[in-house]
């Protein structure tokens, strides 16, 4: 994932967690708040309890890899923050993916497709 999409600074993610919203699923929880600056912008955030650090780091690269294939469909108009939860430790590729996109829908982030009219 390129890096003008990543949140960096504590203040940012601070931000998200006190002004957005949340969804959630087995996996993963995501908090979305509305920017002012209207440019995409994403935190990963995995937890010592998920596991040592070869497990942590591959649920990240997971979580940005799904996350990465959505940007073209998400609205600019939010910054998101992904957290791990434990299940996401015996998810798939393929089961990341799904419930980042569902998590997407519940949250009513992305944008209208091409051939929608509502």
């Amino acid at each position: 994932m390129q890096a003008v999409y990543r949140l960096r600074k504590n203040a940012h993610f601070e931000f998200v967690y006190k002004k957005g919203k949340s969804a959630a699923c087995r996996s993963m929880i995501l908090i979305f708040a509305k920017n002012r600056d209207h440019r995409l912008k994403v935190g990963f955030s995995v937890s010592k309890k998920i596991g040592k650090s070869v497990v942590r780091n591959r649920c990240k690269r997971r979580m940005k890899e799904a996350f990465r294939q959505e940007i073209p469909r998400l609205s600019p108009d939010f910054h998101f923050v992904v957290i791990a939860r434990p299940a996401l430790t015996e998810c798939s590729f393929a089961d990341v993916r799904r419930d980042l996109r569902y998590l997407f829908k519940k949250a009513g982030v992305l944008l209208p497709a091409a051939g929608d009219r509502s």
